[in-house]
């Protein structure tokens, strides 16, 4: 398979090592990275909250977070909140979301690149973190990305180190991409699977 390095190993765990530290100097090349990502018209939608474990940003989105995702995210070195501004002076932006979905994309291939790892969760409460950041109408939280350093994954819960360890896999091109309605443009299919480390 011709798939780029960064892409097979990008994966998303839940074990963090809970005594690596990041900086924002760490930081600033995966924001560069998510800030030179395509958007519709050029509008850039993306906005991030930065916390660092510790830090009372840090605390609020976990704060926010689904009580699933509270039982391995603490040990991230960072908690990122990717919003999405809805409209600028010219008025309302089309496609914010998918902007934001490309620019989180970057940021994760980057940190790849970086040695760290990433994992993107939707189960928090929108208006948790709204309401502990004051974000203004026009701001909405799309998705919380932890970032850290791989960790060691028997401080998991059972079920959790289980996850761990499950082979990454996606749907076959045959079901994802057409010529026609339904026509496939490929007749075979290069693996489905790759290492979930």
């Amino acid at each position: 398979m011709d798939l780029n390095p960064l892409i097979a190993q990008r994966w998303s765990p839940r074990a963090f090592d809970p005594t690596a530290s990041l900086t924002a100097d760490d930081l600033r090349p995966l924001l560069e990275a998510a800030r030179w990502a395509p958007s519709h018209g050029n509008t850039q939608p993306a906005r991030f909250l930065v916390g660092f474990r510790g830090d009372s940003v840090f605390t609020r989105v976990f704060d926010a977070l689904r009580p699933g995702n509270q039982a391995w995210a603490g040990r991230a070195s960072v908690l990122v909140v990717a919003c999405r501004v809805t409209g600028d002076d010219r008025g309302p932006m089309p496609n914010t979301e998918y902007g934001v979905g490309l620019a989180v994309a970057n940021l994760s291939l980057q940190a790849v690149e970086n040695g760290l790892v990433t994992h993107q969760m939707g189960g928090f409460s929108k208006d948790a973190v709204r309401e502990a950041f004051g974000l203004p109408e026009d701001v909405v939280p799309v998705v919380v990305v932890a970032i850290g350093v791989l960790g060691d994954d028997s401080d998991l819960p059972e079920e959790l180190r289980a996850r761990e360890h499950r082979v990454r896999k996606r749907k076959p091109l045959t079901e994802t991409v057409f010529t026609e309605w339904g026509e496939p443009l490929f007749s075979a299919e290069p693996a489905d699977e790759l290492d979930g480390q």
